[in-house]
């Protein structure tokens, strides 16, 4: 009302307006005087005066007019009697008519303020929160996968309603397939309607957005999502205490909703009763229906999926109402009820699987006998049976109403005469303890698969690598002085694609290094990458290892080459594949590349010298330069045979603007470790 002012002593100094109808006919009123509280004065409207019925103002005490003035005449006593009536008459119609206009005029006000307008850029859509830290690298972000998808399955609900924030308030939205609403009286008068309703088993309606192609309707957000969600929830643990007060919710809300001036939902199931963060059910999507009015472009599929609650007798129409009727809702639940007490898909029929589809023709059609879900036969849902049948008579008249129905769950449900604090205090206990378990799966499902992620990022990256990346530390490039870099090739595999198709030649590569990656564990070397049929592996970093680097990657070349040997095509089991081997020893500089599929890269001379010795090797030998024969001798143990010398060509990282011919010393050799000694050639 807004500011309301008050006087010295506390009492409300109250303005008014005195109205004059200036046609009769029409109804109209206009303001011909206020009256000031403050200053206790009435204030004439310039230019606008009184309509007095004979053109001037009555006198007080009009002589005879009304037959109370002194001076008149003694009429008999019955005339005035009558005069009096029908005074007192033409008095309380004009008060009805004058009550009528204002209530006219005040539903006029506020259709003219549509208060139930909202604007869709006053709603906030969630969205996911796409300015996460990152922590170095996008490695980071994989690790935490696991917990989003924890994170998204613990709010489900919200991949099938689109939630928002209005007014600071979280809201749900229901978008309907309309290009633009018709603003006649009718939605106006529904839309005030829904705004008037107001129970606590039915869903606030909070506004309507009619802003093309954003045309909605705003409602209050339950988060616990929907009956048929949490019946399908099998972590949730449903006692009958807790079903008997789900069942009750729905009856309170339906009863109120008849009611009113809404009459019926129309459109009752087990996904339009929701359930808000206290565990209290509250039905939604009532209402509006010419608002809502060809919104719906389901697919058929879905639109019998939907008419699995509908009752028979509205099926059978070509046009049913839009609202439903209230018999109709009486039928819809007795489908819900049967849900629940089963814990079953609606219309559960036993030993038979009906489509969505066969059951809406079989209602439709009318045949005897009539077709309706299994009654539960065991327990407490036993005694619900007769309700049911009750609830889904084929007779409309015959099925009770919401009252009738509360009174028969109050039967049912004795228990709920108890303490009904104990009853809430018992359910939310039985909530804490199912929440207590889900959370402990959760976390060993997400410890889990951050183990799993922890495995791969290994595999991928070396291990001090990684844990810098774990916690979001920068790695920095690092040079080392010494270590050996390992490379092999096929021999002919060129020749060899080509002769076989994609899927063997990804199947040979996969089966080769898998029984390479096997046997690189047994020694102190990390595998920097695979391109295609080259392999390429180094020792001596990131943790240094003295001058064991060139001793653990000669061996481990003796141990792939015995491998290859033995290794199998599975496509072609008589082919043998030869094996070109090549190390080098010397100074390198590594470091992650990269923040998309991050790679940890080596780089200068010494990488290229061991390709060169690779390439210029021989198949099923193993071709090692000088710095690495140099590192072997101190270390012994190893037997190397003097190939002679060999020309490679090598590019030098500080002068790149020329090519050095470096001619390199190498050696072929018998190299023997332990007790074994393979005739290869170094």
């Amino acid at each position: 009302m807004g500011p309301v002012p008050i006087d010295s002593n506390g009492d409300r100094e109250t303005n008014f307006s005195l109205w004059d109808m200036t046609d009769p006919e029409s109804g109209k009123f206009k303001v011909v005087a206020n009256f000031d509280g403050a200053r206790d004065k009435i204030v004439f409207v310039p230019g606008v005066h009184i309509h007095w019925p004979k053109g001037f103002i009555t006198l007080d005490n009009p002589p005879c007019e009304f037959g109370f003035s002194e001076i008149c005449s003694k009429g008999s006593s019955w005339t005035t009697q009558l005069l009096s009536v029908l005074f007192s008459l033409v008095m309380l119609v004009m008060f009805i008519i004058a009550y009528l206009i204002y209530r006219k005029m005040k539903v006029e006000q506020e259709f003219a303020r549509m208060l139930w307008r909202i604007r869709w850029e006053d709603i906030h859509l969630r969205k996911l929160d796409k300015n996460r830290r990152t922590m170095g690298s996008k490695i980071t972000l994989s690790l935490r996968s696991s917990y989003d998808s924890l994170v998204t399955m613990q709010d489900r609900r919200s991949t099938f309603v689109r939630t928002g924030y209005y007014k600071g308030n979280p809201v749900a939205i229901k978008k309907l397939a309309q290009e633009r609403v018709e603003m006649t009286r009718q939605v106006l008068f529904e839309l005030k309607h829904m705004r008037d309703v107001q129970n606590d088993h039915l869903t606030r309606f909070i506004g309507a957005c009619i802003d093309p192609p954003n045309i909605s309707i705003v409602t209050e957000y339950c988060p616990r999502g929907s009956l048929q969600d949490i019946l399908k929830n099998e972590s949730i643990d449903l006692d009958w205490m807790f079903r008997y007060s789900l069942i009750n919710d729905i009856v309170k809300g339906m009863a109120y909703l008849h009611s009113s001036v809404i009459s019926s939902h129309g459109n009752l199931k087990s996904s339009n009763c929701v359930v808000d963060s206290r565990f209290v059910l509250k039905i939604t999507n009532y209402g509006l229906s010419t608002f809502r009015m060809d919104s719906d472009n389901d697919t058929w599929l879905q639109q019998y999926a939907k008419q699995q609650w509908t009752a028979p007798e509205l099926l059978r129409l070509e046009k049913p109402p839009g609202k439903g009727t209230p018999s109709g809702d009486v039928y819809s639940f007795a489908i819900i009820l049967q849900e629940v007490a089963l814990r079953s898909r609606p219309f559960y029929i036993e030993g038979q699987q009906l489509t969505p589809k066969e059951i809406v023709q079989k209602l439709c059609s009318g045949q005897h006998p009539f077709l309706r879900p299994s009654l539960p036969t065991s327990g407490r849902g036993a005694a619900l049976g007769t309700l049911m049948e009750r609830c889904w008579n084929e007779e409309p008249t015959e099925r009770p109403d919401f009252g009738q129905i509360k009174l028969a769950i109050r039967r049912f449900n004795k228990e709920s005469r108890g303490n009904i604090l104990d009853n809430l205090l018992s359910r939310m206990e039985q909530y804490a303890n199912n929440l207590e378990g889900l959370v402990e799966e959760r976390t060993q499902a997400y410890l889990e698969e951050k183990r799993r992620a922890e495995d791969l990022l290994y595999q991928i990256l070396p291990h001090s690598v990684a844990e810098q990346l774990k916690h979001g530390e920068m790695v920095q490039a690092e040079a080392f002085d010494s270590v050996t870099i390992y490379f092999s090739d096929i021999v002919g595999f060129t020749a060899l694609s080509a002769e076989s198709t994609p899927m063997q030649v990804v199947t040979l590569l996969n089966d080769l290094y898998t029984c390479f990656d096997a046997i690189i564990d047994n020694f102190d070397v990390y595998k920097v990458e695979t391109i295609g049929d080259a392999y390429m592996v180094v020792s001596g970093l990131p943790v240094q290892n003295g001058a064991r680097h060139a001793g653990e990657i000669v061996r481990m070349a003796l141990a792939l080459l015995a491998a290859v040997h033995s290794f199998s095509i599975r496509h072609r089991p008589s082919a043998k594949l030869l094996l070109r081997i090549g190390v080098h020893t010397g100074p390198v500089c590594a470091g992650v590349v990269g923040l998309k599929m991050p790679r940890y890269c080596l780089f200068g001379d010494t990488v290229n010298t061991a390709s060169r010795m690779e390439s210029s090797g021989e198949p099923l030998k193993i071709h090692i330069s000088s710095a690495t024969k140099e590192v072997l001798d101190l270390l012994g143990s190893f037997q190397l045979e003097l190939r002679g010398e060999v020309e490679i060509k090598v590019e030098t990282s500080k002068h790149a603007c020329f090519i050095l011919h470096l001619v390199v010393p190498t050696f072929e050799a018998n190299l023997c470790n332990s007790n074994n000694c393979l005739p290869i050639h170094h």
